[in-house]
């Protein structure tokens, strides 16, 4: 672990195994820490904050470390995508050409905007001046998942360590390798010692003491609704400190009649269903298409997921490779016993990896259409008009992301506006880039927005100074 600028063990001694879920070979044993070690990390983290060796840093000498830290990470690209490929089963082109750069290119993104966050004098009376500043809320617990280690990693560490907070990180057990290299790094790009801690372990012994600590004052956490829900009873229950949640999605796309180009329409599905193996909060889960082109689409659709090669996550060309845990395929596999017809795929390899797979159903009723599947699965409903389709896709706990395709751009709005859910593209794939706020609707969380500046009030505390002009004298 990584705690006040050291690498250390567990104080218990204990340890765990990271396995390659291609292989079942274990990667590396690491310490698996508990209360103890959470402990330590924050007394570490809350001195760091106190004395100001990060926080009372002129902004301009915080943006200068975390842009090298970002060359640093970018300088390690090859070594880092391998680390995030053996560990979590990720295809190593995805970590080289989207993981590694994207995870770059936030943090220099929030860097950039450290000294370029104002604060504001409030319109006040001519006798008083009331200034509304912004200062660090604390030490920050980050709890990262699985599918995504480096990238949310980013995405959380950029807006914290920019606000000026210190920060003690658990990855997921499964995916921890990245965390603890950038920890590193941070060190190497001047960071001080205490100010970037990481504990790994498991969510019982770290995440749950990590939840209820009283010295840290704000959790932002990405994973699981129940694993939410345990966080905010871990808040309620210690010291109602502030809970950002990032959650799970069952997101729609919805294609009409009238969309333009099918085979385009395509790829964005495939993309949107398929990537990092369906591993995606935001993936499209539920294609909901109007019975005109329903049967154009899905033949499109069969054949663009052929070209999604299975195999080897360090072969290039591939794809599709093994989901996460011996755990998550079996909770996967399960969907694959259906009462729909497949149009393609429907098979699993080796106890570890599953193949694109849609299935088509007459009604929008059952557990593939309800719950979060988390795998290369997608779920295919046909509608008759786009009114129906909206009113679909609003048929879920979540609200993350949704899709619309029609070449009728004022229907594509109105479908945008009426759809509940954070993030909602036109004709398009996507999550927008990092000045675009990341968050949901209803179950999918609440509580902030990773990326875009809407990322950095939650780890800011807004404070009013009134000052009194009124001199006790009366007058200059």
């Amino acid at each position: 672990m990584i705690v006040d600028g050291v690498q250390t063990v567990a104080l218990s001694g204990k340890t765990f195994k990271t396995r390659n879920p291609a292989t079942g070979e274990v990667l590396a044993e690491l310490p698996a820490g508990s209360a103890a070690d959470v402990d330590k990390a924050v007394a570490v983290a809350r001195q760091a904050l106190d004395d100001g060796r990060w926080s009372k840093l002129a902004p301009a000498n915080r943006k200068k470390i975390l842009l090298r830290l970002a060359s640093l990470i970018d300088e390690n690209t090859a070594e880092l995508a391998l680390m995030e490929s053996l560990d979590s089963g990720k295809t190593i082109g995805d970590c080289i050409n989207i993981d590694v750069p994207e995870a770059v290119n936030s943090l220099r993104w929030h860097a950039e905007a450290i000294d370029k966050i104002y604060d504001q004098v409030a319109p006040a009376n001519d006798a008083s001046l009331g200034l509304i500043v912004r200062e660090p809320i604390g030490v920050v617990g980050i709890v990262l998942p699985w599918n995504f280690p480096l990238l949310t990693l980013a995405w959380k560490i950029g807006p914290a360590l920019s606000a000026g907070c210190t920060i003690i990180v658990k990855p997921a057990e499964e995916t921890s390798l990245t965390t603890l290299r950038v920890a590193e790094l941070a060190l190497d790009a001047g960071v001080p010692p205490g100010v970037f801690n990481v504990v790994t372990g498991d969510g019982p012994d770290v995440g749950e003491p990590i939840g209820r600590h009283p010295g840290i004052d704000a959790i932002s956490f990405t994973g699981s609704t129940d694993t939410g829900r345990r966080f905010l009873k871990y808040s309620s229950e210690s010291n109602l400190k502030e809970v950002v949640l990032e959650l799970g999605g069952k997101n729609p796309c919805i294609v009409m009649e009238d969309a333009p180009d099918l085979d385009a329409v395509a790829s964005h599905i495939a993309n949107g269903a398929f990537w990092n193996m369906g591993q995606n909060c935001s993936a499209i889960s539920r294609l909901f298409v109007h019975e005109d082109v329903k049967d154009r689409l899905l033949e499109k659709l069969a054949e663009v997921a052929k070209t999604w090669i299975v195999g080897d996550p360090l072969d290039p060309e591939t794809r599709i490779g093994p989901l996460v845990s011996v755990t998550h395929f079996e909770k996967v596999s399960s969907y694959l016993e259906h009462e729909g017809k497949v149009i393609i795929g429907g098979n699993a390899f080796n106890g570890t990896t599953i193949e694109p797979t849609i299935i088509e159903f007459q009604r929008h009723e059952g557990r593939h259409v309800k719950e979060e599947i988390f795998g290369p699965i997608l779920s295919v409903i046909a509608v008759k008009s786009l009114a129906e389709a909206v009113t679909l896709a609003n048929e879920t706990d979540y609200g993350l992301a949704a899709s619309v395709f029609t070449g009728d751009g004022t229907r594509a709005l109105r479908a945008a506006r009426a759809i509940k859910a954070g993030t909602v593209t036109v004709n398009s794939y996507g999550e927008g880039d990092a000045a675009t706020p990341f968050g949901g609707y209803k179950q999918s969380g609440f509580g902030g927005r990773d990326k875009s500046l809407h990322a950095h009030d939650q780890y800011c505390q807004i404070k009013t100074l009134w000052v009194d002009l009124v001199s006790s004298h009366g007058g200059f």
